[in-house]
Formats: structure tokens, sequence, C-alpha cells
């Protein structure tokens, strides 16, 4: 609260930082006061069937993602390996492989920054959608994310909703810990998972939503295609989503294009990716190619997923 009062004072921009996932730098830097909330402490509390879990916003994701693994509570196993902090999860609804933290959250604290008072907003209050809610779009300078309360089901079943992750078990149902395992090794060879070794993890992840339209927009995409195996996956009543990776791919951008010292990792197409030596004006400039030869072909827009700061 004193950064802001100071921030105020000082007629600075301020940016809330979380674990550094999920965020593109420009390369003038960011001319302001960066706040970084490291607020930590996890507590479980058990009613019936269901475990209430309550996070500092500084807890690392992936070492929560385990610890409720190993305690045999089902909600999370799907979002293994996801960098970052608890604070950033339910600013973007994280999600993957089919399950996303709207479905456990029941209580986010906050910061109110219009007041200066720490409020609890329930799940509905917090307007949770495809990688959205109020933290990033209607209200996305107002509350800065402290705690955040989920729901877990204890002995639970996983939740397999994801193709390559029911290919894997065959039809049957695994325990949770074999889940995560599937996850961390799908998101591995996509080179979705941090690691030193591997260039093509030098990113901020898959960069683009994918995009919600409705099924007259898919019936284009096939004509202008060619072909009826477009992949989409139903949303809500007369939306669907299409796999942004489908769209790159058939744009004309393959796995390892380069541009400059960008690119596209060479394992997953929604990933772009620090060759070695990248500004953010070669990552921006790669964007920005992306989405118009996708508007041009398709007239579908990508909708990018990371934080833009300093630009």
């Amino acid at each position: 609260m004193d950064a802001f009062c100071f921030a105020g004072k000082k007629g600075l921009e301020t940016f809330v930082l979380g674990g550094g996932s999920n965020i593109l730098i420009s390369d003038d830097g960011f001319n302001g006061l960066v706040v970084q909330i490291g607020i930590k402490g996890i507590e479980f509390e058990k009613a019936d069937s269901k475990t209430r879990l309550t996070a500092g916003a500084g807890e690392d994701w992936d070492t929560l993602v385990a610890a409720t693994v190993e305690r045999d509570l089902a909600g999370f196993e799907c979002l293994s390996g996801i960098p970052g902090f608890v604070g950033g999860t339910p600013v973007q609804n994280v999600g993957a492989y089919g399950q996303d933290v709207s479905e456990t959250i029941t209580v986010v604290r906050c910061f109110d920054r219009t007041n200066g008072k720490v409020v609890d907003l329930s799940n509905g209050e917090c307007g949770f959608s495809y990688r959205r809610s109020i933290f990033n779009s209607t209200e996305r300078r107002r509350y800065v994310v402290l705690t955040v309360t989920y729901e877990l089901t204890q002995n639970g079943p996983p939740k397999i909703a994801y193709k390559d992750l029911s290919e894997t078990f065959g039809g049957r149902e695994p325990t949770l810990a074999e889940t995560r395992e599937a996850v961390l090794k799908i998101r591995r060879s996509k080179s979705m998972v941090i690691d030193a070794s591997d260039p093509n993890s030098q990113s901020a992840g898959s960069f683009f939503k994918n995009p919600i339209v409705g099924a007259e927009t898919v019936d284009a995409i096939r004509k202008i295609a060619g072909t009826d195996r477009v992949p989409s996956f139903q949303y809500s009543s007369g939306l669907v989503k299409v796999p942004a990776a489908w769209l790159i791919e058939n744009a004309g951008f393959h796995k390892g294009f380069r541009f400059g010292n960008a690119g596209i990792s060479t394992n997953h197409s929604l990933a772009l990716v620090n060759f070695g030596g990248a500004t953010a004006a070669e990552i921006i400039a790669l964007k920005d190619l992306i989405q118009s030869r996708i508007v041009e072909k398709f007239s579908v827009r990508l909708e990018p997923e990371p934080i833009f700061v300093g630009f």
C-alpha cells in the first residue's frame, strides 16, 4: 500500500510484477515503479470432501500444484508446469489441457487502489471467461491480488478432457500424480517448461489466445483452407474455439520460422522465441506479421496473451 501511495505522490506509473512470466518488456524499459507482490503463506482447511486452500500471491504456482497432488487434492493437476506466481492465476484465468483456475477459485483478496482498502471478491465478481477476468480487462488498474482461495476435492478424479491426455491413458482413469507427470511430459515435448538447456523454452509461453468465433466463421475458414478438417471445440452456445496454432501454421508460418533473432519455436507454433539477442521490437514485429497475415487469409485477429510493459 505504501508503494502505491509513494508512486501517487511522485506521479509515477506502477506495474505490478508477479513471477515474471507472460510479459514482454519494451527495449526502452519501464519508466515507473515496479511493485512485486511477494506475499507468502499456504493454508489448507478441510471441509467434508472439499479442502479450501488459501495461498499468498507470491507463492510459486507449480510448487503449489505439486503440493496439492501429493495431498490427493484434485483441481490443479492439468495446470502443472505453468511458471509464475499464485497472484497471476486469477488475472488471466490461467488454464491448460481443459482445466482452468476459475473452476476452483472461491475468493480473491485484493488491495483496491481506488479507495486504499482490502476487499474480498467472490468467483462471480471476478468475471472469469477464457483467459480473461476483471483484473486484465474492465478493472485492470484497480485491483492488486494479495491472496487466492481455491476449493479442491479430496481424492477426486483428475480432469481428463484433453485429447493427448486421454490417449496417453488409453481410456483408464489415472491418478492425480500420473496426470501431473503426463502433463509435464507433454509440456516438455513442446518446450513449454522452463529449461535452461532448451533454447525453445526462452519464450513467454503461448503468445496468442485461441480465438472464440461463431460457427459461420469456422465455415468460412474451411472454405478458405479448402478442407473440412479444421479443428474446433465447442465453447458455448453458438461459439467455438479454433486453435491459434492451426491458423498460424496454415497461414504459412512453420515451426522454426525465423524473423531476425526472433522466431517461432521448433516445437510449438504458439511460442515466439528469442533465438539469441532478439529485441522486444523484433518480437513485436513478428507478432504483427503473424496477426496481419492471418487477418488477410482468414479474417480472424489473434489476441496476444502476454502483458506488454513499457510500450
